[in-house]
């Protein structure tokens, strides 16, 4: 947590306990628990921006879209993502996670090859603790992974946390390091739907120039939606005309 975010924090607390000393109830109760739910929403809500600049589209004014991919690289989906990224001259960006990268750094040097971008996805994905990891954790998960992605020389630009948590130490941590946080418009659902189709259908139905979807890749989507939520959603995005992009940073939003 910020010094300036805990003084704000106890000086609030502190003014409850003086308007319960003044019989001001609610009041007391609004000033005391408010503030948590501030604090809870924007640490565990992706989208919330009060803690961490966090990208959730981009500006454009042609029919194009920002198609990512967390958890890789995976040495069963990786080469065949790169097959259907190739079949419809799609380009995405995979926010790979610094443990499988080091396991497989020819999928990394294949990703770059092919004409995509990687992204960072901290080292190893501390889904439960992210939020409050200490502040020597925080710098190993940012430090591990980029000392892998160097090793193949790569210098991300774009961070992504664990499932769209933040860190209160998070800001100043990524500042340091030159990273910016990526978030995402869409979230495919494709690490918890048992059937393919419905996760097609949700991009396609949010679907808008400028989007970003989130997708993931690896063992963390069920076999039965593994891939096929992929080139389902590569397919239906080609019949609506959208094309798969990296955008520029100046057009992030």
């Amino acid at each position: 947590m910020s010094r300036v975010t805990f003084i704000v924090l106890l000086v609030l607390k502190l003014a409850a306990f003086t308007l319960i000393g003044l019989h001001c109830w609610t009041a007391a109760a609004l000033v005391f628990f408010v503030p948590d739910f501030w604090v809870l929403y924007h640490l565990f809500v992706p989208s919330a921006q009060g803690l961490c600049r966090n990208f959730t589209h981009f500006e454009t004014t042609a029919t194009e879209v920002w198609l990512t991919i967390d958890d890789g690289p995976d040495v069963a989906d990786t080469p065949l993502i790169l097959d259907l990224l190739d079949r419809h001259q799609a380009k995405a960006t995979f926010f790979v996670i610094g443990r499988h990268a080091a396991a497989h750094p020819e999928l990394l040097a294949e990703i770059r090859l092919r004409g995509h971008e990687v992204g960072h996805h901290t080292q190893t994905h501390p889904v439960w603790s992210f939020w409050c990891i200490s502040k020597t954790r925080l710098h190993a998960e940012l430090d591990d992974a980029l000392a892998v992605l160097r090793r193949s020389n790569l210098r991300p630009r774009w961070f992504r946390s664990p499932v769209g948590i933040k860190n209160f130490l998070l800001p100043a941590a990524l500042a340091d390091r030159k990273l910016e946080c990526v978030g995402w418009s869409i979230r495919s659902g494709d690490c918890h739907s048992r059937q393919p189709e419905s996760v097609v259908a949700r991009v396609r139905r949010h679907a808008r120039p400028g989007a970003i979807i989130l997708m993931h890749e690896g063992p963390s989507v069920p076999s039965a939606v593994r891939m096929k939520a992929i080139a389902g959603v590569l397919e239906g995005l080609t019949a609506e005309h959208y094309r798969c992009v990296l955008p520029k940073p100046d057009q992030l939003r």
